[in-house]
């Protein structure tokens, strides 16, 4: 059952709120919050239900961890919790990927039977490791299992995220104001609900007839020029961005509808001006997580290591810098997917963050340097040259092989030429202009209606929302904007009576 299904949305959504608010608005919480939990479980096993024994278990386990490491903050606790989760997760997830490698590597003939991947298994378990992390420091309360559960599995979030911490969710789920129904919450919900939705079913699914011939001529090992290249990588990077932005507006709608503000998980990420900017705006929760979690342990790791050690000056700028973004960016390709595509992918974006850096210590020790004096063009510039090889990057991404990968990036270095292919026409290219348009230069949802505080901004970087013209900021009473958004449902209805609905792109990650 999909957030873009007509069950999703005309069955499941609606019983499951009238529910929620017809027990809790009766002063019923626990039963109200234990409606949620039931309809969530509900929610995980229409995708196979052999796998909520597997999402149980993992609560219960944790859970018990949890509360051990309350009583009595034992690192060993913590260190058979912390293996549980993983190892867990590389049994499902690496198996037969290390398997596969195993064979190929040794010329062995290991058979193991194919393990299908759990939907989400990457999410509730990390999210379920930080709370056992911050069970450790002592940065948690002793919730009731059921707040627990419904901290994991609460449905909105519980299968692409936004990756959550327990001080952000659990807070509100204690106040009485939640459990009673509130026209704005819904409102505001169904606004955020059909945006996110509009552009998943029809701008993401749409681009992607595009770029999905594309990618499987470079599959096949065809000759694709430069412009098929690029028309490809363009379309994709616009799939990506649409299909993960529309999934995420979704996500806030929906717990929005029960009165939960989510945490912001994407900010017009193609507005950044560099790449460490980028991973900012790009689901800024798991860039937290991966921050917080294990880019900041590794880095001080390596400094106590590199103080006690006879290290010069270079040897300790390249071991505290650049090692812990190369081992972090290794293992957030890897979390992306089981595939040497997905590990080259991140290795790609952990030179590119080491390439930045360097960048930044070249100018720092060289104030009087500048290569391009106005800061408005040096900021546009920046933009282009980040949207540039962002977009590479994605090329290695959507691969399906790295030979697939390359042949694409020969593709976009005109290697093969440049002349115009029949792939690319000149619908294709009005569509590419207008989503560049969009990208670049429109207010994102969030800032589109910020003035209802939509989601939780976790945003860290120096660019503030901007203020946009007030025609485009949501307002209740202005007939555009609500044309506009009877139009999208209009549309994302008809799309999903004649079509079947599409997995969301990080659905197996």
């Amino acid at each position: 059952m999909y957030f873009n299904s007509l069950q999703f949305l005309f069955i499941f959504l609606p019983i499951t709120v009238f529910g929620f608010y017809l027990i809790g608005g009766r002063g019923h919480h626990r039963i109200a919050l234990s409606w949620l939990v039931g309809a969530s479980f509900f929610f995980y096993g229409c995708w196979n239900p052999a796998y909520v024994s597997l999402l149980l278990g993992s609560i219960l386990f944790n859970y018990a961890i949890g509360i051990a490491l309350s009583e009595n903050r034992r690192k060993e606790t913590l260190i058979i919790g912390v293996t549980a989760n993983l190892g867990l997760l590389i049994y499902f997830k690496y198996t037969n990927f290390f398997v596969e490698n195993i064979n190929a590597l040794i010329g062995s003939d290991i058979v193991f039977d194919q393990i299908i991947l759990p939907l989400a298994i990457s999410f509730y378990t990390f999210q379920q490791i930080t709370y056992l992390v911050d069970s450790y420091n002592g940065e948690t309360e002793v919730h009731s299992f059921l707040h627990y559960c419904i901290f994991v599995t609460f449905f909105p979030q519980l299968i692409i995220g936004p990756i959550v911490h327990h001080r952000e969710m659990l807070p509100q789920f204690a106040k009485d104001t939640v459990y009673k129904l509130k026209a704005e919450n819904i409102t505001l919900g169904l606004i955020l609900v059909i945006i996110g939705l509009f552009k998943k079913i029809v701008v993401a699914d749409g681009i992607a007839g595009y770029a999905n011939p594309i990618f499987q001529v470079a599959e096949s090992g065809g000759n694709l020029t430069f412009f098929a290249g690029w028309g490809g990588t363009l379309a994709f990077t616009f799939q990506l961005y649409f299909d993960f932005s529309g999934y995420t507006d979704t996500a806030i709608g929906l717990a929005r509808m029960f009165g939960i503000v989510l945490p912001l998980n994407f900010f017009s990420p193609h507005k950044a001006h560099n790449v460490a900017e980028f991973w900012r705006r790009w689901h800024m929760t798991l860039s937290r997580l991966i921050r917080d979690y294990l880019y900041y342990p590794v880095t001080l790791l390596l400094t106590r290591y590199a103080a006690s050690s006879n290290c010069g000056p270079i040897s300790r700028f390249i071991l505290i810098v650049f090692s812990p973004i190369i081992f972090t960016f290794f293992w957030v390709g890897l979390w992306h997917g089981a595939g040497w595509t997905f590990v080259a992918f991140g290795i790609v974006h952990g030179s590119y963050l080491v390439t930045y850096h360097l960048w930044v210590k070249y100018k720092y020790h060289n104030p009087s340097i500048k290569v391009i004096k106005a800061p408005a063009v040096a900021f546009a510039l920046g933009q282009v040259i980040t949207f540039i090889v962002v977009s590479a990057s994605y090329v290695i991404f959507r691969a399906e092989s790295i030979n697939g990968a390359g042949t694409m990036l020969q593709a976009i270095l005109g290697i093969n030429g440049f002349f115009i292919p029949e792939l690319i026409n000149y619908k294709l290219i009005a569509i590419l202009c207008l989503l560049l348009f969009i990208v670049f230069f429109m207010p994102s949802t969030q800032e589109f209606l910020q003035k209802y505080q939509p989601a939780l901004n976790i945003y860290s970087g120096k660019a503030k929302p901007k203020i946009y013209h007030k025609f485009l900021q949501y307002g209740p009473n202005n007939l555009a904007h609500n044309f506009l958004i009877v139009l999208m449902l209009f549309l994302i209805i008809f799309e999903m009576l004649f079509s079947e609905p599409a997995e969301f792109l990080y659905f197996n990650f």
